[in-house]
């Protein structure tokens, strides 16, 4: 789904709470970054100043968007996990396994012929998980995130490094991703 009106509302309706705890707790002014992180801590109003490099901090990111290379490895981690649902709003973009060959047309016909096991595989397992799936030749994931996804404030996770983009819009979209082989 995208645009959550209501999950944005939930973000927005703790935030200035969260703010202030943090102000009072840090005795400062706060930075748009420290802003946002401060206001998804899981714990949840801050009780302390946090110093980088010393502290370990559990976040609450409000997405998490995976691209279709590294979402396979991502969700069957997940599948062992037990969960029936995810319980962050996660989408699935299939865009990376498209190689640019010949044209727009011809090259996404080749990814889904070719990738078919890939792509019928992350969308069963999106289906019964939760999960938005974005099937080939939807959109490529760094511009439908910063488009359906990214708002001020938000916190975000992605298996693209590109996800840094959402940024753009005053997020803190974080890129998690291991190297690709070259081939």
């Amino acid at each position: 789904m995208a645009f959550d009106i209501e999950m944005i509302q939930k973000v927005y309706a703790n935030f200035a709470t969260r703010i202030e705890a943090a102000r009072k707790a840090t005795g400062k002014p706060l930075t748009l970054t420290e802003k946002i992180l401060y206001a998804h801590l899981t714990e949840g109003n801050a009780s302390k100043a946090l110093q980088r490099g010393k502290d370990y901090v559990d976040f609450a990111p409000d997405r998490v968007a995976m691209q279709d290379a590294t979402a396979q490895m991502a969700l069957l981690q997940f599948m062992q996990a037990g969960r029936k649902k995810v319980a962050v709003p996660s989408t699935v973009h299939c865009d990376h396994l498209i190689q640019a060959e010949v044209g727009a047309n011809a090259d996404l016909s080749k990814a889904k012929t070719q990738n078919k096991e890939v792509y019928d595989f992350l969308a069963s397992v999106s289906n019964k998980y939760g999960i938005g799936f974005w099937k080939p030749g939807a959109g490529i994931i760094h511009q439908v995130v910063l488009e359906n996804y990214a708002f001020p404030g938000c916190m975000m996770i992605g298996t693209d490094s590109h996800t840094v983009n959402a940024g753009g819009l005053g997020s803190i979209a974080i890129g998690v991703v291991a190297p690709m082989p070259v081939m």
